[in-house]
């Protein structure tokens, strides 16, 4: 790990790109426009980008199309779109640390999440996918003598895929690396909150021999490039992280055009339990904390709903902030920053708005609360905690987006259950106990996609990621994600 010095020295070193990238080269977008990339940590321009809309789509989803149906990546042997995706994982690895900063200036992630998780975790999606390709075999069924049923499965021709700001890097990766694979001409519409690593690696596939047209990068907002790509009959399906409110619009766009596959992890609101079982306080309090205020709590899994059994209650917020202390919001390039800054000023306000509201409705601030803004310093949150929190309020239903936690009780497993599954919301849960039964129990019972037990957020590319009702649908990560983006054929032969 760089010192905090070397981090700024290199920050003099690099270049970000400012265009979008269609066919293998950058170039402004059609109508001129721009708009400005801000650091969150000093609010200093990082580069006027180019403003995407749907002129830029139409030219980008021709090129993806005409690239596609040419079979220069779709009929690609197995083997040499393998050996590609490899070498672009090589490429990429070699610019790990550019990439790290280039996130880290972007939006705010500690340098030290970028380096020891996102960038490492990136790497390991799209090794994996590529490693997949040439294992990926088809089916014969059942069938009587006098037939032969094939089964095969194909890529679906041009996907577009819409990503969040606050992984930039590796939520581009868990969704382009399994597209790729599969033989798909992809676009990509970056946040425009954090668009810069996503430009750089386009250019770093186009060296590792990804042919042209095959992966486009178009910078802009969701309501200009990411409707125009929702709407457009060329474009087969559309893969997409960010909030369920959005979530819904893409569904409403691809019913009233092409009916393109919709594949979407959107928003969350995810439980935490702690049962008075739990014989470790001190490691399920630091889990807690982890689970809220990693990476300012923007975070789609974050645990923003802490139930704690009533009888263990004084001894665990003890430890949960005493626990919490530990993230002080500072410089993110500085290697022991554990909380950088909000992305931006109207994520900063969103913060402050929750918890304006949380006091208003009577909630209790145990830690932190509202940090007074001063332009020009950054957009600074900080840890906070609140108790006697009820499922009335709005902070406590609504997903934040920040580092603001809510407390509650519960007395009984049914309690605990019943309150965690009262939410719109299903991406992630966190269970703490030492009763083998119990967790296996409880975990069944929470209408969540994904549980984790005496742990948050562990996992790899072997497994999958996402969530049941208004957290979407589909699965990024594992052999799951390749079904999202492959076409099911049977062809049916008669041999009489």
């Amino acid at each position: 790990m760089k010192t905090y010095q070397e981090w700024q020295a290199l920050r003099d070193t690099i270049s970000l790109h400012s265009e979008a990238y269609i066919n293998g080269g950058f170039t402004p977008a059609q109508s001129g426009e721009t708009f400005d990339c801000i650091n969150p940590t000093d609010e200093s321009l990082l580069v006027k980008m180019a403003s995407c809309d749907e002129a830029d789509v139409n030219i980008a989803t021709s090129v993806a199309k005409a690239a596609f149906k040419s079979g220069v990546w779709s009929n690609m042997a197995p083997g040499k779109r393998k050996r590609i995706l490899q070498k672009w994982a090589d490429l990429i690895e070699a610019h790990q640390d550019e990439l790290a900063l280039t996130d880290t200036l972007d939006m705010g992630k500690s340098i030290s999440e970028m380096v020891n998780i996102d960038v490492p975790d990136s790497i390991d999606a799209l090794r994996w996918s590529a490693e997949c390709i040439d294992k990926l075999y088809g089916e014969i069924a059942p069938t009587n003598p006098n037939n032969l049923a094939l089964i095969s499965r194909e890529p679906l021709g041009v996907v577009a895929v819409i990503t969040p700001w606050n992984y930039p890097l590796m939520m581009v990766m868990w969704k382009i690396a399994p597209a790729l694979a599969a033989g798909n001409s992809i676009i990509l519409k970056p946040s425009e909150k954090a668009p810069l690593s996503a430009l750089r690696i386009a250019e770093l596939a186009t060296q590792a021999g990804l042919p042209n047209g095959v992966f486009n990068v178009l910078p802009g907002f969701g309501h200009t490039a990411g409707k125009a790509l929702a709407l457009h009959h060329d474009i087969g399906t559309l893969a997409f992280t960010g909030s369920s409110r959005v979530a819904g619009m893409l569904m409403q766009y691809a019913g009233q055009s092409n009916m393109k596959r919709v594949w979407l992890e959107a928003g969350g609101k995810s439980p935490c339990l702690v049962f008075d079982d739990c014989k470790d306080i001190q490691a399920a309090a630091e889990g807690a904390a982890a689970a809220i205020f990693t990476n300012q709590g923007e975070v789609c899994i974050a645990c923003s709903r802490l139930y704690v059994h009533s009888s263990i209650k004084e001894e665990f917020m003890a430890a949960l902030i005493n626990a919490a202390k530990a993230y002080v919001s500072g410089d993110p390039l500085d290697p022991k920053t554990k909380m950088g800054p909000m992305v931006d000023k109207a994520q900063l306000d969103t913060v402050h708005r929750f918890i304006d509201s949380a006091l208003a409705d009577g909630a209790t601030l145990a830690l932190g609360g509202v940090r007074e803004y001063q332009a020009g310093q950054g957009f600074y949150a900080q840890p906070t905690i609140f108790t006697d929190a009820s499922h009335k309020m709005e902070f406590v239903r609504e997903e934040i987006f920040g580092p603001v936690l809510a407390v509650m009780t519960f007395d009984t497993e049914e309690e605990a259950i019943a309150l965690a599954n009262d939410s719109q919301y299903g991406l992630g849960a966190s269970v703490w106990t030492n009763d083998l039964a119990r967790a296996h129990r409880v975990s069944r019972l929470l209408e969540s996609g994904m549980v984790w037990v005496n742990t948050w957020g562990d996992g790899d590319t072997t497994v999958p990621f996402g969530g049941v009702k208004a957290s979407g649908n589909g699965r990024d990560k594992s052999w799951h994600a390749l079904e999202k983006y492959t076409e099911i054929k049977n062809t049916w032969i008669s041999l009489k």
